[in-house]
């Protein structure tokens, strides 16, 4: 079985060397999203409600490019500068996502690309 690289306008581009997301089979590996904005590639504006709401926006455009949604999420995985915050990740991710849940892991990291405060990735069975 071959893999597909998965690329879309309508999320961020690479800023390194990996893909959007890579498709093998009818698992599709999402890589990490920042809260850039596609249009500029600049941070998005705003506080850290705004900023996971983003990254879930970009999320789920490479799901959609990937022919899934959000909806088919198994596993994600989520990076935050500041653990103070995961509660504002449940509930702004309560409006992307709806029982049953995806396995999720939540880690603490001291620093991510462009001085973002959260990353995720995500892994997507069609």
């Amino acid at each position: 079985m071959s893999i597909e690289i998965i690329k879309t306008d309508q999320a961020p581009q690479a800023i390194g060397t990996y893909s959007q997301a890579v498709k093998k089979g009818k698992t599709v590996y999402l890589s990490g999203q920042i809260p850039l904005v596609p249009a500029t590639m600049e941070m998005v504006d705003g506080d850290i409600n705004q900023q996971i709401k983003q990254v879930f926006e970009n999320l789920d455009a490479v799901s959609r490019a990937a022919g899934g949604s959000l909806k088919n999420v198994v596993k994600l995985n989520v990076y935050l500068t500041d653990l103070g915050n995961f509660p504002v990740v449940n509930e702004i991710m309560a409006n992307y996502f709806k029982e049953p849940y995806p396995a999720r892991a939540a880690v603490g990291v001291k620093a991510l690309p462009k001085n973002a405060t959260v990353e995720m990735d995500a892994v997507l069975e069609l």
